[in-house]
């Protein structure tokens, strides 16, 4: 519901707050479950011959829905942002990638609510979807092309350079791929928040990577009584060892790229702990191999 997203927001500003003083913060976000949502909904409208909502634009590409969701979810952070004394703005951000990526043929990327195993069949049926399990439920997937360059790059300079904090990058860019002449096209597909996120990390020089979520560390043994907190570990010993392919796995390759192609750190810890994290306190702090050498 619309009352849920601002409170997530809200949270999510309050946490966020504390590193704007003294630091440049630049704010990635997802929207599987908002561009899910709204697929879904102009696809159950598109197959009764109806436009969605009346508006006449069933027919909007993944890129183009995922630009309706950030657009929105940034102005709401911009807003909760703000009550806490932190000027923020929101640019919506193209990613190129490769119209060649064996992404498009093998679609991965889960978006939209979780169905049971039979409603997901049905609804793969009925509307040419892919699903596949996620979790303990099944979830439409789509093509998750590997992100290359951040048009907007300059632009996110500009804004950092001019004391904003910057909301971009949303549900991983739109993507795009070059049509000749310097033009660009949307493409069906949403990419990796995380994956962009690292490659703007380490575009901007950031000197941190920051992967917010709802588990306080990465886990070995997740799901399992002998799980335990991975405090510290350096690129080789993660990228060794198996994650859930859609939800850690993305986070911790992510910042084990960002670490590998900067020499700085990340860490991956609970959104509520974002300021613990940055200092090394709390969660899974990834760091150089040559770090942990000795």
């Amino acid at each position: 519901s619309a009352a849920a997203q601002r409170e997530s927001l809200d949270r999510a500003a309050q946490a966020l707050a504390p590193l704007a003083g003294g630091n440049e913060l630049i704010v990635t976000h997802g929207n599987g479950p908002q561009i899910g949502l709204l697929a879904q909904a102009q696809s159950g409208t598109r197959s009764r011959g109806r436009s969605a909502g009346g508006s006449g634009l069933a027919d909007l590409r993944l890129d183009e829905l995922g630009a309706e969701t950030v657009g929105l979810i940034g102005y709401l952070l911009e807003q909760a942002l703000a009550r806490r004394a932190v000027r923020a703005a929101t640019l919506l951000t193209q990613v190129v990638v490769d119209p060649a990526d064996p992404a498009f043929a093998d679609p991965s990327k889960p978006i939209g609510p979780v169905y049971g195993e039979a409603e997901a069949e049905a609804l793969a049926a009925a509307r040419g979807w892919e699903v596949r399990p996620d979790g303990a439920g099944w979830r439409r997937v789509v093509p998750s092309p590997a992100p290359l360059r951040i048009l907007e790059i300059t632009a996110i300079r500009a804004l950092l350079d001019a004391g904003l904090a910057v909301i971009c990058a949303g549900g991983g860019g739109m993507p795009v791929v070059e049509t000749g002449g310097g033009g660009y096209l949307g493409v069906e597909a949403v990419i990796d928040k995380d994956a962009t996120s690292a490659l703007l990390a380490g575009e901007l020089g950031a000197d941190a990577l920051l992967l917010l979520t709802d588990v306080d560390a990465v886990y070995e043994g997740w799901g399992t009584q002998e799980a335990k907190p991975i405090r510290e570990a350096a690129v080789s010993t993660l990228l060794g060892r198996s994650f859930a392919a859609g939800s850690m796995a993305p986070k911790v390759a992510a910042a084990c790229a960002f670490v590998a192609a900067t020499g700085r750190h990340a860490a991956i810890g609970a959104m509520e702990d974002a300021a613990a994290l940055l200092s090394g306190e709390t969660g899974t702090r990834i760091l150089p191999d040559r770090s942990l050498s000795g």
